[in-house]
C-alpha cells in the first residue's frame, strides 16, 4: 500500500479506542484559538505546522513540551485529527512520511465529535 493513503478512523472507532486503548495517543492540529472553545478528552495539541518537529523530537525533550510519551515508530494507535478532517490528514500523511506507519485521522474532525457528542 502507498504511504500516501491515509487511513481514516471514524467516530466510532475513536470512541471504542478512547475506552480501550492505553496506548491511543490522540493528537488534536487545530490552532490554539480552535482547541480553547473545546477539545476531545485525552487529546494533546500539536498543531499541524509543527507536527513534523514535534515527532522529529529527543523522547525527553517530547515529554517535556507535551506531557506524553513520545510515540515509537510502530505506535499501533497514533490518531490525529482537526476541525473537519483536512490538516488532520496532512498531519497524517507528514507522520507518515517520518515512519509512523499507523497513523490515522479521524477524518470527521472535532466538528463531528462535538455534534455525535451532544446527543
Amino acid at each position: 500500500m502507498a504511504s500516501s493513503v491515509t487511513k481514516d478512523v471514524s467516530y466510532e472507532d475513536l470512541k471504542t479506542l478512547l475506552g480501550k486503548s492505553q496506548n491511543l495517543l490522540l493528537v488534536d492540529v487545530r490552532t490554539k484559538e480552535e482547541v480553547d472553545k473545546g477539545c476531545i478528552q485525552g487529546s494533546i495539541h500539536i498543531p499541524v505546522d509543527t507536527v513534523e518537529a514535534a515527532l522529529s523530537m529527543q523522547p525527553d525533550e517530547f515529554k517535556a513540551k507535551y506531557g506524553v510519551t513520545k510515540p515509537p515508530l510502530d505506535a499501533p494507535e497514533l490518531v490525529f485529527h482537526c476541525q473537519m478532517g483536512k490538516r488532520g490528514a496532512t498531519a497524517t500523511t507528514k507522520a507518515q512520511d517520518l515512519g509512523y506507519v499507523n497513523a490515522r485521522n479521524y477524518a470527521g474532525g472535532f466538528k463531528e465529535w462535538s455534534e455525535k457528542e451532544k446527543k
